[in-house]
């Protein structure tokens, strides 16, 4: 079986909890900053709660940190069907490293620019890949 599909997939985790560090480190100094306490946090705040308090550019990577946790998530079990499926074809692994840089593109551009065209470019690039090879498993695994 050829795995080499998986290596994307292992690349966006890796960048996920990237994400999740540059996140927790501009956030928790911000929170510090304007004086916010976790321990006296109310029960039942997310962290969705702190945003208003916050800077936007801080915002913005907790914003892209929760995007990682959605979309990405029809990314996985579509290359783990194709890996099954023994597809290490060049065009799937192609789509795949696509999707992956767009999506760290993406969070390049939310975490540190935030302009909507470009943002919603490179989120609609990064669907086209997750579309095609959606539909490469879908043809392969009928």
């Amino acid at each position: 079986m050829d795995t080499s599909i998986l290596a994307p997939a292992a690349a966006l985790v890796v960048w996920s909890i990237i994400m999740l560090f540059w996140m927790a480190g501009t956030r928790l100094p911000a929170m510090s900053k304007i004086g916010m306490d976790l321990s006296k946090a109310a029960p039942g705040g997310r962290g969705q709660d702190i945003d208003p308090h916050v800077s936007p550019s801080v915002a913005w990577k907790s914003h892209n940190y929760t995007h990682l946790m959605e979309q990405p998530t029809v990314f996985y079990p579509v290359v783990i069907i194709l890996a099954l499926l023994g597809d290490g074809s060049a065009v799937s692994l192609n789509l795949a490293w696509a999707y992956v840089v767009l999506r760290i593109l993406h969070s390049l551009w939310q975490g540190n620019v935030n302009t909507i065209p470009v943002r919603f470019a490179l989120f609609a690039s990064g669907s086209l890949c997750l579309i095609a090879l959606a539909v490469r498993a879908m043809m392969q695994a009928f």
